[in-house]
């Protein structure tokens, strides 16, 4: 029997503009959830985040159903996905994000949360992260239909690449995209050796300061921030685009993490024909909180124009908002090179 280890790193996607072309490749739905790597040994049930963060205890039905199934020994990979008035909530797994384990397990009486699978990375003590895999595929069904249970889902996946177009044009709400994987590839943890094709390019940033709107003191703008090869936090662009509603709420939330120098490699402020020093006035913050923007061009390692807020990512640690996020999208020509 082969030696469990501890939790892996999850494999992870780059970006793409068009799903890739001929044979080999596997294309799953992409929700939009939160990414999870599921462990049991016996009664002991971990889950862990993307960024290697324990989410148990945030989601105590999954775990008790996980605890349930007829294996005893796995350790599987898969979304954690909240259905609200038959749509998948992303602000619902949010709110899960709470100290208070009465809250927690007030969330989880009214809204379930649920374990989507699409990939086994051991079982029964194996270790499969070395097999191919539509192997590991066979090994997921086998699994999913011995331990079917109230909500956990096994992710459809289809080797035609026209279902998988179909799927595309389909997404946004439940599904954020479609993504590509190549069918006799082993597991690649820690590496971005998937293809992910979304509607609209988005990026998960560090919000590295803000600036106070004019007229009020309320947060008027978000500063962003990205990650370079050396560690560094540098300025990327902002985002001003808050609901009013949230504003006061939020400037509170971030005057707590008012700390210098906020950004460590290119910070905002510099001067220019169009600044002022209204414009040049930033509040540093501790590199806490992670924002996820919707963007359109990049120019110079920055974002060409304001972009628009999306969503906060309380499940992403700072440290992996990187400028990889930016990287020109893979024609289907280069992916080839990609995997070989």
């Amino acid at each position: 029997m082969a030696q469990r280890s501890s939790v892996p790193a999850p494999m992870e996607a780059l970006l793409a503009a068009e799903l890739p072309e001929g044979g080999g490749w596997q294309f799953e739905p992409k929700w939009d959830g939160f990414r999870c790597l599921a462990r049991r040994d016996g009664d002991e049930v971990t889950l862990t985040s993307k960024s290697g963060k324990p989410l148990g205890r945030y989601f105590p039905d999954v775990v008790g159903m996980l605890r349930g199934l007829h294996d005893d020994q796995f350790l599987i990979d898969g979304e954690l996905i909240i259905p609200v008035d038959d749509a998948l909530s992303f602000e619902a797994l949010q709110l899960r994000l709470h100290p208070a384990e009465s809250r927690v397990r007030k969330l989880a009486s009214e809204h379930a949360a649920e374990l989507m699978l699409f990939d086994v990375l051991e079982l029964d003590g194996t270790d499969l992260r070395a097999e191919p895999l539509a192997e590991r595929r066979t090994a997921l069904e086998r699994f999913f239909t011995r331990n079917k249970a109230p909500r956990l889902h096994l992710s459809p996946m289809t080797r035609d690449r026209k279902t998988a177009v179909c799927w595309l044009r389909r997404s946004g709400g439940a599904l954020d995209g479609v993504i590509a994987k190549r069918a006799d590839l082993e597991y690649r943890s820690g590496e971005r050796a998937m293809i992910k094709v979304k509607q609209q390019r988005t990026a998960d940033c560090v919000v590295g300061g803000f600036r106070y709107a004019e007229k009020k003191k309320v947060v008027g703008s978000l500063l962003l921030g990205l990650y370079d090869d050396d560690g560094r936090l540098n300025h990327v662009g902002f985002t001003s685009a808050i609901p009013a509603k949230d504003r006061t709420e939020l400037t509170a939330r971030l005057e707590k993490l008012i700390k210098p120098p906020g950004f460590t490699g290119s910070a905002p402020g510099g001067p220019s024909r169009w600044s002022t020093a209204r414009s040049m006035e930033w509040e540093p913050l501790k590199p806490r909180l992670v924002v996820e923007v919707r963007y359109d061009q990049v120019t110079g390692s920055r974002f060409r124009h304001g972009t628009g807020f999306v969503r906060w990512r309380p499940d992403k640690d700072p440290m992996q908002c990187t400028y990889d996020q930016l990287a020109p999208e893979l024609k289907p020509s280069q992916l080839e090179e990609l995997f070989a």
